[in-house]
This record gives C-alpha cells, structure tokens and sequence, in this order.
C-alpha cells in the first residue's frame, strides 16, 4: 500500500480498538434494550453507538471519504475512498452473552479492499490486513492453515438453518469437522490458521468487506458462493486456499 492508505489503516486500527472499549463496556453492564429491525434481526443501543463513534471519528480525520453502515446507511464522500463498518457483527452472540461478537471496519477504493480489521474485544483478539502488508493477530504476524485434505478439516458454519441436510452430511462422511459460532469470528479463525474454512449462505456488505484482503494477505482464499471474489454478492467462503475448490464444490450445492 502506499503511504496514504497506510496511514488510514493506521488511524483505523485504533479506532477500531476503542469502538470495541465501547462493546465491551455495553456487553459486560448487560443493561440494553434489544430491538428488531425490519429484517426481524435485532439491533441494540450498542449498535447504534459504535457506529456513530465509528463514523464520527472517521470523519473527523478523513471528512472527504465515504461510509457505509450497517445501521445509518451510506455517507457519501469525494475523496474515492469508503469505509465500510459494523458496529457488532454477531449481535444474536452479543445479546446472548457469548463473547464471539466483533467490531469490523474495511477501507476500499474503487471497488478493490485496501484494509480490513476485525475486532473480537471480548475475546482478545484483533486481526488486520492491508493490501501487501501481510496479516496481523494481535500485533503478531498470522497466517491460515496448510491442512490440504477435506478429511480433518475444520470448517465453520455462522448457522446450520440454511445448509442442506444432504451437504452437512456429505461432508460430514468425508471427515469434515463442522462448527457454529461463526460470523466475523469464522474468518478470524482462518485467517489465523485454527480453522480452515468458513461458509456463509446469507450475508450483507458489511459482513464481509475486511474479509478479502485479511484472507488474502494470510495466504488464503475468499469468495462467493458462486466463486466471484467480491465481498457484496450475498454469500461468502474464505479458506486456506487449499480446500477452496473441493469445498466450495460442495457447499455450492447447497441452495
């Protein structure tokens, strides 16, 4: 990357970093009100706060840049540049007190991510990646998995309820290892190399946008469900790039 998209990767590691103080705060107190959005997913008062920190400590340093939000929508800007956040991804995780929740920010600009980070502060743990400098868990160089074979591959799942029973169980009789809890976390774990592969059937832009370029840079693979290597198609598979084609063979299948 060059120095002026360094630089707001580096601003946005830290306030990426104390919108999660501000999670923390909200998921430890346990004294919110959960709400349902139109979709019938919840929302709570954290959501709506990390996000207005989000986009008004981004402004503050970047005014010109653009900001899509889970909550508030779209910000438009001038500067090609646009910041794609989620306040909490996993609120279902979050209000259920299992601290696999996480703070996601990604920067793009014309159509290419350029850096993402995903924020588990209850859990520790904060991955990052900038396009050409490498992937980052907790200040320590990471990278994904060299497991090559889909016999004790340990693959994550977000939920079970959209996958087919008859794909659970072909992979299942190939050794496949399925897990829950995914959501942003999923990809942590792969990115990191303790899981090999996360599928998601059902997603939103904001999901997924620090996705790509973390996998990227840990030596993986991220995709579509239908194999586009963008983040805003409405499924997504990331992987150690090893099992990508075999596993996204299957799961294809699966809707």
């Amino acid at each position: 990357m060059n120095d002026l998209h360094s630089s707001r990767a580096e601003v946005a590691v830290n306030i990426v970093t104390e919108a999660g103080q501000i999670a923390k705060r909200w998921y430890e107190n346990a004294n919110y009100r959960v709400d349902a959005k139109d979709d019938g997913s919840p929302v709570t008062q954290a959501d709506l706060e990390i996000e207005t920190f989000l986009r008004a400590a981004l402004l503050e340093h970047f005014p010109d840049d653009a900001i899509l939000g889970e909550e508030f929508g779209e910000t438009p800007g001038t500067s090609g540049y646009r910041w794609i956040v989620d306040p909490i991804d996993g609120t279902k995780s979050f209000v259920r007190a299992v601290p696999l929740y996480a703070n996601l920010i990604a920067l793009e600009r014309d159509g290419e991510v350029l850096f993402g980070a995903i924020n588990l502060p209850s859990a520790g743990i904060l991955v990052h990646a900038e396009k050409g400098g490498g992937c980052w868990r907790n200040g320590q160089p990471t990278q994904v998995s060299g497991h090559d074979r889909l016999e004790g591959a340990y693959v994550m799942a977000t939920w079970l309820e959209d996958w087919r029973p008859e794909t659970i169980g072909e992979l299942t009789g190939q050794g496949v290892i399925l897990r829950t809890w995914g959501d942003a976390y999923g990809y942590a774990m792969v990115a990191s190399g303790h899981a090999d592969a996360v599928v998601d059937y059902t997603t939103k832009a904001y999901d997924l946008a620090p996705m790509p370029v973390i996998i990227a840079e840990a030596g993986g693979r991220f995709t579509s469900l239908d194999g586009d290597p963008s983040y805003d198609r409405g499924s997504g598979i990331a992987s150690n790039g090893l099992l990508h084609d075999p596993l996204l063979k299957l799961v294809s299948q699966a809707n």
